[in-house]
């Protein structure tokens, strides 16, 4: 009996919010989901805001420094005694280190355009604009970053990767036949989609690496697979089974991709293109149109990823194909990572190791 009761006072203390929830208006549920998604987007924008602010301070501080150098003959020992007279005045602040001030400075130097500053560049975390003022001396480079960070929210160690893999020469650079097969506003958005070569570092050693080994380690590492894919890409699945008569045949990857509104097959090779590749794909394309596709989706784009191609090869054989097809290159490592433009902006091995003592002074 007493066990009994037990329960029943468990229950009343467990089960009483459900019980009021019962009581509640017609639409309640959704009403409660709808605040809590306007909280979560209102605090995402505090937080953005107060990023903006400080990165705005931080250039107005740069820029003040920079016209007192620039027009009164100000050297450069007055920032260590600014940064001294800084910390004194704001105990509590972190962010006025000489070091830090040398980049405000750096910072106004390198974009004068204040209004590009406003829009764009107070959008992204400081330690990522200190990221783009390292590894970019090129004006218009850095501005280029500067907005796909923003695009596709890069943080510091992706910015940095992105960098150095030259996302710049390999976004919208896949060998395709996008402008033939689909209407001229998805061709343009479905080139700037897909890169070559793509880099797929995480995959370690693969030299001899196996097509389906290739297939499970990218699916292993879905999330960074994604992020290297870029924007858009949602994951359906992998050796996607597909019956056509009397035979089984199994698509590698495929995906889903939201801004084009279709679904995206992906194939991987391990060795050297090969016309019949093409044929291969494009069949689980027309499959994937006829039995996946709703009337929303757009048309279905393959991706074949090869680990060598012949341009001219790649050419010749999306000739004629009506299914629209990109052809690009996979590593496993990123080589000859840097133009010379970039290269003589990297930080040198003194600048990193202060970085790495001085990483709470930012």
């Amino acid at each position: 009996m007493k066990r009994k009761q037990l329960g029943n006072d468990i229950e009343k203390v467990v089960f009483p919010l459900a019980e009021n929830v019962k009581e509640m208006p017609h639409g309640y549920i959704s009403f409660v989901e709808e605040l809590k998604g306007f909280i979560k987007k209102e605090k995402l924008a505090t937080i953005l805001n107060v990023n903006q602010r400080m990165i705005m301070m931080y250039w107005n501080i740069g820029n003040s420094i920079l016209t007192k150098q620039e027009l009164e003959g100000w050297g450069a020992k007055v920032i260590d005694r600014l940064s001294a007279d800084l910390k004194e005045a704001f105990p509590e602040e972190t962010g006025f280190s000489p070091r830090n001030l040398k980049y405000m400075r750096k910072f106004a130097e390198s974009w004068a355009d204040l209004a590009i500053v406003q829009r764009i560049v107070a959008q992204i975390p400081w330690r990522s604009n200190i990221t783009l003022l390292d590894k970019i001396k090129d004006p218009d480079l850095r501005l280029w970053y500067a907005r796909k960070t923003i695009e596709n929210g890069f943080g510091k160690d992706l910015l940095v990767f992105q960098i150095e893999s030259k996302l710049h020469l390999r976004e919208g650079n896949s060998v395709n036949n996008f402008l033939e097969t689909l209407p001229s506003l998805d061709s343009d958005l479905a080139k700037q989609s897909f890169k070559d070569p793509y880099i797929f570092n995480f995959v370690g050693n693969a030299s001899h690496i196996k097509e389906r080994e290739l297939e499970q380690k990218l699916v292993d590492h879905i999330q960074k697979f994604l992020l290297e894919l870029g924007q858009g890409f949602a994951f359906v699945g992998r050796q996607v089974h597909l019956e056509l008569g009397d035979s089984d045949f199994y698509l590698d990857l495929l995906f889903y991709h939201i801004k084009l509104k279709c679904y995206v097959v992906i194939e991987l090779k391990t060795g050297k293109l090969e016309p019949g590749h093409i044929s291969q794909l494009n069949m689980y394309m027309n499959v994937v149109n006829d039995a996946l596709c709703g009337k929303d989706d757009n048309k279905t784009i393959g991706l074949l990823l090869v680990k060598e191609k012949d341009k001219v090869v790649a050419e010749y054989s999306l000739a004629g194909v009506n299914n629209p097809i990109g052809i690009s290159n996979w590593e496993n490592e990123i080589k000859k990572s840097l133009p010379e433009n970039l290269k003589s902006s990297l930080p040198s091995i003194e600048e990193i190791e202060n970085e790495l003592e001085n990483e709470t002074e930012l």
